[in-house]
């Protein structure tokens, strides 16, 4: 067999490899899933009062619908939809010419930061796990911007697909000046003692495991003015005590950013983090009771949920070389207001 032959057989082995992969961690997911549901058919939460503040350029939704999602959770499923657009913000070239890749990005805030990343001027890179209609609505989304989009499926947990997924983002655009690490799986567990080996390796290999590999994948391509964005969580800040595992990886994802900010800035390499609140994406209705998602964000200060349009612009604050230049290694607070 030829040389080229041989390298045409590996690449489609790779290919078919990753997809195996995905397909088994929506499996795999689906079935903790389905394990959690059964231990906790029984709890009852009461419900809370709900202020529902208005503070921005527009009123954003109070009060959600009783629902549930599937696992990983597709944002064309969930009503209403997340709001993402933006529409009040106004671009001013603040990442013109930059390349971007989003993990999550198919999605709530992923999708969200797509869109204003690209109303910017960057043109984005969309990583999900197999979630297809979302994620080419948001490529749709960003290249109405004016931007291009490339989107790839695969699973974060897997070190060899964030080098692969790397390589062909930075084939397609030239180069990469900014990674967000978005990715999340979260499940509740309302006791330790029920949260089972296989539910903590996919809660730590995605959140804090996938970010560090994204991370090693990107660096080789990126130079002097890049940017590093991870997601956190007030659950890193505060804890949950039915999310137990999650904070933790989010609090991990805190003490990273810190650490590879002192890092890299020898390099030039900014390192920062977003810690929203409570956002409405499909991360909680894949998660919680429908009852729950009916009451989903009204124990905030704000007394709602955040829409992802509400956190995207701070992700642009720390990724643009024009407002953040001087900004490295925080961990800014997309919350409505003091918790804790």
């Amino acid at each position: 067999m030829s040389p080229a032959k041989r390298k045409t057989a590996a690449a489609r082995r790779t290919s078919q490899t990753s997809a195996d992969s995905v397909k088994r961690t929506v499996a795999r997911q689906r079935r903790l899933q389905e394990q959690m549901e059964k231990i906790d058919k029984a709890a009852e939460k009461p419900a809370k009062s709900a202020r529902g503040a208005q503070t921005g350029a527009g009123k954003q939704p109070v009060r959600m619908p009783a629902q549930h999602l599937r696992k990983p959770g597709v944002e064309g499923e969930l009503a209403p939809a997340p709001r993402y657009q933006a529409p009040a913000y106004v671009g001013s070239g603040k990442l013109q010419g930059m390349r971007a890749l989003i993990t999550g990005g198919d999605s709530g805030i992923g999708r969200a930061v797509a869109v204003l990343f690209a109303r910017e001027g960057a043109d984005v890179a969309v990583l999900y796990l197999d979630e297809h209609d979302d994620a080419r609505q948001t490529c749709a989304q960003v290249e109405q911007e004016g931007t291009r989009c490339v989107a790839v499926s695969g699973d974060v947990r897997d070190p060899a697909f964030c080098d692969a997924a790397v390589a062909e983002v930075v084939k397609a655009f030239g180069g990469l000046d900014i990674l967000v690490n978005n990715a999340a799986f979260q499940l509740h567990c309302h006791r330790l003692e029920d949260l089972g080996d296989e539910h903590l390796q996919e809660t730590l290999q995605t959140n804090i495991a996938g970010y560090l590999q994204m991370a090693r994948a990107a660096l080789p391509h990126m130079g002097e003015g890049g940017s590093i964005i991870n997601t956190g969580s007030e659950t890193g800040l505060f804890g949950s005590p039915s999310l137990v595992d999650y904070s933790a990886t989010k609090g991990a994802i805190h003490a990273f950013t810190k650490a590879l900010a002192s890092q890299l800035l020898p390099r030039g390499i900014r390192v920062n983090c977003v810690a929203p609140g409570p956002v409405w994406t499909p991360l909680n209705p894949a998660d919680k009771a429908a009852e729950d998602v009916a009451r989903f964000g009204r124990d905030s200060v704000m007394g709602r949920a955040a829409q992802p349009e509400e956190v995207s612009p701070a992700y642009v604050f720390l990724a643009s070389p024009v407002t953040g230049s001087y900004i490295n290694g925080v961990i800014l607070p997309v919350m409505g207001g003091p918790q804790g």
